[in-house]
């Protein structure tokens, strides 16, 4: 028996790998399994260049469990190991010098196995002691055994084994025996190694009998040797992809349609990625895209290694220019990884065009479930946005499609300001919207619908990418100043009257949470409504945005900002301020004398100290011009209240102020009884 240390010249390299990897000590089973299917590929290829002239036979890679010794044993029937290849591969580790290697990777877990072929060591994570018992395809070579207990100390001798291949056996340590239990061990092997490209069994299958599980003689194989990215496209039916997909996401909706990824230079990937109907929910999405080396599998979080907005994709990439079992920073910086992600991000652009192009009626179809991606590359990828702006659509409300330059076309004439600014009018809920967009239609204005979860910073980013081109919500102004063409010319009536309606209603308005409203009152033409609620589209954008941008978290803590404007042409809003002035000028018939008396004081008191230095202007008039400034003060809210107690009594401008609320579902529980109320004692 050969007795050993391992070469390395310090003792603590399996603290460290137990330490450093323990966070993810899942994927001993990946690496020994990975080991096993390469020692039996080799084989293959030895057998295939007349190397090796012996009989392959079975080449499956078995796992067995035994729960009551606590070991897992992986076997192959693969290349085997001679004495001395124990020594250089399993005894000689790290040949860059043990210490060097331990200081520079101590940090990170997945470096070390990465950099230098670790993958067996990995076994530590979860043994306490592994065996290796291997007999060399080479004829003439005994069969070896070796083992360790986990410090530098091995011992190695020649044992009995019948067959060629590899028995690795791990006695599990205390803290680690979940991992002989059956349905572990499935979901392991399920996740690593279920593309891996030599059957790998754990078991026999199980079948229903006596109304009890039993073993049946067949293997139970976890794996699909030929998964359909290793196919070409042109052996495959459309089935065959929605399958694979059901496999790889069996809860999913079909997806949409798929890209099969083949490039052999200037690097080597496969893959088949899936549209995934995606609605509007980006966050659900993510992490659906699987990473393999040659069939193994690296990790499904391909943040960084894949643009941000192709994560919403599901699917499959490999590639043996992947890194196997290295950090997410490692791969991140590597350059080969950057190439896979611009070549992606060029073929998905690629797909979208050719399906847009060859048939656009199923491109309209499927929009709405491609939106979000597309906006969402469009936003974070610029390469992305030079090609997808040919065929990203804007929807309208009628439900037609448009690309941007054809929009453009289309509204050009129509929505013109008298600045030369294009305006597209939007709404993000046509059912709360409604009479705003029928208002706006009766003008011929096209209205679109901007109703996704990144349409608001997608309106930003239009404004910046086209010149003179504003977007406008259909709800944020009165139909005439949505669209300015021409300075607005019409009967206003006199400010005083103005000011008495804006006053009348004002004083009227509920107190609703975080919301303020201001009154105006405008000429808007007989036939239009009597009262309308418009929001600030800076200011709701401004909101809109904050849940995008931290930095403005702040504008989601302001007050949500209205207007009421009132028509001051309808015929029922005329008659609110005919009634008030008859039913008030008993009242407001000696105020405003004493207004109009106080007003022209002010003014003959500004006039006289226009021009003077503060200490030229005598202290009695200083004196006079505050009084006569806090009189009118009085006086003002002395009006104000007649207005405030007549319009508190007033019916009509209760049901006025409560349609528009209604209109802008704004009208809820104790107001909106009395309204109805109100409606019925009214009619």
């Amino acid at each position: 028996m050969q007795k050993g240390n391992i070469g390395v010249t310090t003792e603590n390299i399996f603290p460290i790998i137990k330490k450093f990897l323990y966070s993810d000590h899942e994927i001993f089973l990946r690496e020994l399994v990975s080991n096993a299917v390469d020692a039996t590929q080799k084989l293959k290829t030895l057998a295939s260049t007349g190397e090796f002239k012996g009989e392959l036979g079975d080449l499956t890679v078995r796992v067995k469990a035994d729960k009551d010794n606590g070991t897992i044993t992986i076997t192959d029937r693969g290349l085997g190991l001679t004495a001395e290849e124990i020594e250089k591969y399993i005894n000689q580790i790290a040949f860059s010098g043990a210490n060097d290697f331990l200081e520079k990777y101590k940090e990170d877990a997945n470096a070390i196995i990465g950099h230098f072929g670790l993958g067996f060591y990995s076994a530590f994570m979860v043994a306490k002691k592994v065996e290796i018992v291997t007999r060399s395809y080479k004829e003439g070579e005994p069969a070896m055994k070796w083992s360790c207990d986990g410090s530098p100390e091995f011992t190695m001798e020649e044992t009995e084994r019948a067959d060629r291949g590899t028995d690795v056996i791990l006695y599990l340590d205390d803290d680690c025996k979940e991992f002989v239990e059956e349905a572990r061990i499935q979901g392991l092997l399920t996740k690593y190694c279920r593309f891996l490209p030599v059957p790998v069994a754990f078991g026999k299958k199980k079948e229903w009998k006596d109304g009890k599980q039993v073993e049946t003689e067949e293997d139970n194989l976890v794996n699909d040797t030929c998964p359909i990215w290793t196919k070409k496209p042109s052996d495959l039916k459309d089935e065959d992809y929605k399958k694979f997909y059901r496999d790889l996401y069996p809860m999913s909706d079909e997806p949409l349609f798929w890209i099969h990824l083949n490039v052999d230079y200037p690097f080597n990937l496969t893959g088949v990625l899936y549209f995934p109907k995606i609605k509007s929910n980006i966050d659900l999405q993510r992490n659906k895209i699987q990473l393999y080396c040659n069939q193994v599998f690296v990790t499904d979080s391909v943040e960084g290694i894949v643009p941000d907005f192709l994560t919403l994709l599901h699917g499959v990439i490999d590639s043996p220019d992947i890194p196997l079992n290295v950090s997410r920073s490692y791969l991140q910086s590597d350059s080969n990884v950057k190439k896979i992600s611009t070549y992606i991000t060029k073929k998905v652009a690629d797909r979208l065009q050719s399906i847009f192009k060859n048939d656009r009626k199923e491109f309209e179809d499927k929009w709405d479930d491609l939106k979000i991606f597309i906006n969402y590359g469009m936003l974070t990828q610029e390469d992305f946005y030079e090609k997808a702006n040919k065929f990203a659509l804007l929807k309208d409300t009628d439900k037609k499609y448009y690309t941007f330059e054809e929009y453009q076309t289309l509204v050009k004439d129509n929505q013109t300001d008298k600045d030369g600014n294009l305006i597209y009018l939007y709404a993000n809920n046509t059912d709360e919207q409604y009479t705003y967009i029928d208002t706006a239609k009766s003008k011929g204005y096209n209205v679109l619908l901007m109703d996704g979860q990144l349409d608001v910073p997608m309106i930003n980013m239009l404004e910046q990418k086209f010149e003179k081109i504003r977007f406008t919500r259909v709800d944020s102004d009165v139909i005439d100043r949505l669209i300015v063409k021409e300075e607005q010319k019409g009967d206003e009536l006199p400010q005083d009257k103005r000011d008495m309606l804006s006053t009348l209603f004002r004083s009227q308005m509920p107190k609703l949470d975080k919301t303020e409203f201001s009154v105006e009152a405008k000429a808007m033409g007989e036939n239009a409504a009597p009262i309308v609620i418009t929001q600030s589209e800076y200011m709701r954008r401004m909101k809109d945005m904050a849940s995008f941008q931290p930095g403005m978290s702040f504008y989601g803590e302001m007050p949500s900002m209205y207007s009421l404007v009132l028509n001051s042409d309808h015929k029922l809003v005329k008659q609110v301020l005919g009634d008030a002035e008859s039913a008030c000028a008993e009242k407001l018939v000696p105020v405003e004398a004493e207004i109009a008396g106080l007003t022209l004081r002010e003014s003959e008191l500004r006039k006289a100290q226009e021009g003077k230095k503060d200490e030229e202007i005598p202290t009695a008039e200083k004196d006079e011009l505050a009084e006569v400034e806090k009189k009118l003060d009085a006086q003002k809210k002395e009006k104000e209240s007649v207005l405030d107690a007549y319009a508190a009594a007033n019916k009509a401008v209760h049901q006025l102020i409560d349609l528009a609320l209604l209109q802008n579902n704004m009208l809820k529980g104790e107001a909106l009884t009395r309204f109805v109320k109100r409606s019925i004692e009214m009619i």
